[in-house]
């Protein structure tokens, strides 16, 4: 008898620049599933690269986004994904029947000091261990 290949979840994160709060909580799941969730993210209209503040408030805890790179949001990956969490990107986020979607109101860290993208982190890190409880196998 052969044991049955267990299914990865797939969960997309999406910002409007995909440069904070999405690579953040990205970089969240990725700490805390490791191989046991498929990760991605993406942005309505991403920047060039990370937001270094959001580099810096992630690296306080011990986690590097400093490689990640922002990417435009494809309906491939929307397709793709199991659970879509959006962050203020609005109606950008295309919709496909028998996805979980998510919208979390988070301020935008653009722009902010290292204290307000603290804050956000942490709120972000506190829905990450929540979102993970439910997807992980204990």
């Amino acid at each position: 008898m052969t044991a049955t290949p267990s299914v990865i979840p797939t969960v997309l994160f999406v910002c409007v620049h995909n440069a904070g709060r999405s690579q953040m909580a990205a970089g969240f799941l990725r700490a805390l599933a490791g191989d046991r969730v498929e990760v991605l993210s993406a942005g309505s209209e991403p920047k060039d690269r990370i937001n270094p503040v959001a580099v810096q408030a992630m690296a306080e805890r011990g986690i590097d986004i400093t490689a990640a790179i922002p990417s435009i949001l494809t309906t491939e990956a929307v397709r793709a994904s199991d659970v879509v969490i959006t962050m203020g990107c609005g109606d950008a986020c295309p919709v496909f029947p028998g996805k979980r979607y998510e919208d979390w109101e988070l301020d935008d860290p653009a722009g902010q000091g290292i204290e307000a993208v603290r804050l956000i982190r942490d709120d972000i890190e506190q829905r990450i261990i929540a979102l993970s409880s439910g997807l992980l196998p204990d």
